[in-house]
């Protein structure tokens, strides 16, 4: 994958510009559907990455950009589910999880945060 420019709101991958969360899955960039960790937006102050999303588990690793400014928080359920399907958990700003998702690609698949 080619990453692009960052900006706060929106990344380029590949020559296309998203301003939205994405979720890459194997290679495959798609839309994050945050929709079912909405009900813990008070509990957090922002919605959460948690288990009731549709995560993609098959790969060895799993990076999270929690965005810009690391707002974006993650869910201890994913941290637990993430070790007992023994796959390393790397959550970083959105800026350090891409240049770790160029340099280190391979069976890793990872939810990026595109603002805060």
């Amino acid at each position: 994958m080619d990453f692009g420019k960052f900006h706060f709101g929106s990344i380029a991958i590949d020559g296309v510009t998203y301003e939205y969360d994405v979720i890459i899955d194997r290679g495959k960039i798609r839309k994050r559907k945050k929709k079912p960790s909405k009900k813990f937006r008070e509990q957090f102050g922002h919605t959460p990455v948690s288990v009731a999303e549709k995560i993609p588990w098959k790969c060895r690793r799993r990076v999270v950009g929690i965005g810009k400014y690391g707002s974006l928080p993650v869910m201890e359920e994913v941290r637990l589910q993430a070790r007992r399907r023994k796959i390393e958990l790397l959550i970083l700003p959105t800026d350090e999880a891409i240049e770790t998702l160029a340099t280190k690609h391979e069976n890793t698949n990872a939810i990026l945060h595109v603002t805060c």
